[in-house]
């Protein structure tokens, strides 16, 4: 008898436990907290709505319609009629296969390493010299940052003006010290353009790569240095074993950031040397300005502008894959 009767009650018992297990185990109602996290949810994509838009407008169309256009055949008539006729690749053999290609090319290659090398070595070398404390040392790492803020066709302008040929500040200073008796012609010549080019976008790029690279040297910790010292790592061992090491993450932001910019270095060269002389500075990037803005060869400027893509892509896959494994080894 007891027996019948306590049974029903010991399963309304785990009923309920059960219930109070799914339903207010969490001390609320499950309905009220999908509710909290559906609105949750809702705010999360408000904030991204507005920058999904900004990208897919301003980044996304732009890629699009340049890769949509390097297949065909737009001209400035396009302008005026909508026709843009399907040429397929024609363009891109068309720019791959001319004279002047292999000469940008090459000069991309070389004004890309020349400032890529200059601008980290001095960058880092700039870096490690403002770690140490001294008076003026916040307003001497301020200073070096103008470069960097100017807008790059004032710079351009300044420094057109510095290596002139004839009334040069470069020129004038090297011969009240005697070292040349006449003006060099750091931007008429063939064989000095792409260096003077090359020396200025140093000169605009050290700001970054000291700025970075000096944040990145803070956040190594000083007691490593402390025990390094202790095992005899001072100086260039300790830069070695420790800094460089600790630092490889910030370098592989740098380079690859690095390369990307100066292969779309266009201000800088047109303000200089537009390209000239000969041709001896002519870059893919100054290549693609030309044949759309001067040739109005849309089409063409567009295909040489995806080729440049291509290569900064594969640059930035290959050295951030290197640097992967090297870390991980």
């Amino acid at each position: 008898m007891s027996l019948a009767t306590d049974l029903p009650h010991s399963k309304g018992q785990t009923t309920g436990g059960a219930a109070k297990t799914h339903g207010l185990g969490t001390g609320q109602p499950a309905p009220r907290r999908r509710t909290r996290q559906r609105r949750e949810r809702l705010f999360q994509w408000l904030f991204l709505v507005p920058a999904v838009v900004y990208m897919t407008l301003f980044f996304g169309y732009p890629v699009v319609k340049n890769v949509v256009m390097s297949f065909q055949e737009y001209t400035t008539s396009t302008f005026f009629t909508g026709e843009a006729p399907w040429v397929g690749f024609a363009n891109y053999v068309t720019v791959l296969s001319s004279s002047l290609f292999s000469t940008s090319l090459l000069n991309t290659v070389l004004f890309t390493i020349g400032s890529i090398v200059g601008q980290f070595v001095i960058g880092l070398a700039l870096a490690i010299f403002f770690q140490r404390k001294f008076p003026l040392n916040g307003i001497l790492r301020s200073l070096l940052l103008l470069p960097w803020l100017l807008p790059l066709i004032v710079s351009s302008a300044v420094w057109r003006w510095i290596l002139d040929k004839d009334s040069g500040a470069l020129n004038r200073f090297l011969g009240d010290l005697g070292i040349i008796d006449t003006g060099i012609p750091w931007l008429t010549s063939t064989s000095l353009a792409l260096i003077a080019v090359v020396g200025v976008n140093i000169w605009i790029g050290i700001p970054f790569n000291m700025t970075i690279l000096y944040g990145g040297l803070q956040e190594i910790p000083d007691e490593l240095y402390e025990a390094g010292s202790l095992d005899g790592a001072t100086g260039w061992k300790a830069f070695r074993h420790i800094t460089w090491p600790m630092l490889r993450p910030v370098v592989s932001v740098v380079l690859v950031l690095g390369v990307v910019y100066t292969l779309k270095v266009l201000d800088i060269i047109l303000g200089l040397t537009n390209g000239g002389p000969a041709n001896s500075t002519q870059t893919i990037a100054t290549q693609s300005y030309n044949l759309s803005f001067h040739e109005f060869k849309f089409g063409e400027g567009a295909a040489l502008g995806n080729v440049l893509v291509i290569i900064s892509l594969v640059f930035a896959v290959l050295y951030l894959r290197a640097s992967r494994r090297a870390v991980d080894e």
